[in-house]
């Protein structure tokens, strides 16, 4: 069951926890979650899953960046989120996904009990302008059933924009 955008209100600072919040954000079943300045983007145009590939950082200014088809950055949201006894999932917002932007490719599922920021893998269409600070995509949180555990790993922490660590398996 998915909750509604009163019951996330509800449980805020409790069992669900958003900074920073902003109940204008908020959504009949999601809350908003916005773009920081911040992307990174791979240097090599071959990535390797078996090692460490390298990435430049780049910075949206206010008067926006274009990205380009063919290239995939990592962004993350402005916002931290974290919940207790909620499964929570992160989509693109229909506005985002009509100029042909994709803000995750697989990983739009969390962990219950994870906090930090989410990383987006950013992907478009054609070139599009995005701008820092934009309300790119929203989460929304499941009720879980049966015993669970929480989040415990310290492969994906979320402080920042995280490349991929799946090397870190395979060698």
């Amino acid at each position: 069951m998915i909750l509604s955008g009163l019951e996330i209100e509800k449980l805020m600072g409790t069992e669900i926890f958003i900074d920073p919040y902003h109940p204008d954000q908020l959504n009949p079943n999601s809350y908003n979650l916005r773009l920081h300045h911040e992307l990174l983007v791979y240097e090599d145009t071959t990535l390797d899953m078996k090692k460490d590939n390298p990435v430049k950082k780049i910075i949206i200014p206010e008067d926006g960046y274009v990205i380009e088809p063919g290239k995939l950055y990592l962004g993350r949201t402005v916002e931290t989120t974290q919940a207790e006894h909620h499964v929570p999932k992160l989509e693109g917002r229909s506005s985002i996904g009509r100029l042909g932007i994709m803000v995750h490719l697989t990983a739009g599922l969390g962990n219950i009990g994870s906090k930090g920021f989410w990383t987006l893998e950013i992907a478009c269409i054609q070139p599009v302008r995005i701008y820092p600070n934009v309300a790119i995509c929203q989460i929304y949180f499941h009720d879980i059933k049966g015993e669970h555990v929480k989040y415990n790993s310290s492969k994906y922490h979320h402080e920042d924009i995280q490349p991929s660590l799946i090397f870190q398996e395979l060698t």
